[in-house]
């Protein structure tokens, strides 16, 4: 499989009230293709943040509409890359999205970063100009098999404790 061109495809989630920013590197193949956030049905991450919540949107519009409800904005660190499929092992060549511009349009204090190459590339591009340091949480990618999703769950749990801190 060669390198190809990814220019990413999906615009931000969030309201003039998001209060935490997470942050993934670039969506997946899968999630290119349907296009939503972290489409793919292995990938854990809405089983993960349902569970933290008590909550399970189903639909693309529920997820949005959960989103939104728990102050929460989605989007990725990489506007463009060169990839191969959804090898971020792979990824070069990287242009990053303008968050410093989707952070003044709303309430955002916290950046969660989900995972390693997401937290590389917005420490590289995106600190700088946005001066609020991220926290690293591990992929929900099946990629990262390893970590097992009871772990997940309690690494991010630190995205409620920190709305319940930035609500006082």
């Amino acid at each position: 499989m060669k390198k190809e061109t990814i220019i990413h495809p999906l615009q931000p989630i969030y309201t003039e009230d998001s209060l935490i920013l997470i942050l993934g590197s670039l969506p997946s193949k899968k999630s290119r293709e349907e296009n939503f956030y972290y489409a793919n049905p292995k990938n854990r991450f809405w089983s993960v943040l349902s569970q933290i919540f008590q909550e399970t949107p189903k639909t693309k519009e529920e997820k949005i509409t959960f989103l939104k409800k728990h102050r929460l904005a989605l989007w990725d660190v990489i506007h463009s890359c060169d990839i191969k499929g959804s090898s971020d092992a792979s990824i070069c060549n990287v242009k990053a999205n303008n968050i410093s511009s989707l952070i003044k349009k709303t309430k955002i204090k916290y950046i969660i970063a989900t995972g390693q190459t997401a937290k590389k590339y917005y420490d590289k591009f995106l600190l700088p100009k946005t001066k609020i340091e991220a926290i690293v949480l591990p992929s929900t990618s099946p990629a990262n098999a390893k970590v097992k999703e009871d772990e997940l769950i309690k690494k991010y749990k630190v995205i409620k404790d920190l709305l319940e801190r930035g609500n006082l």
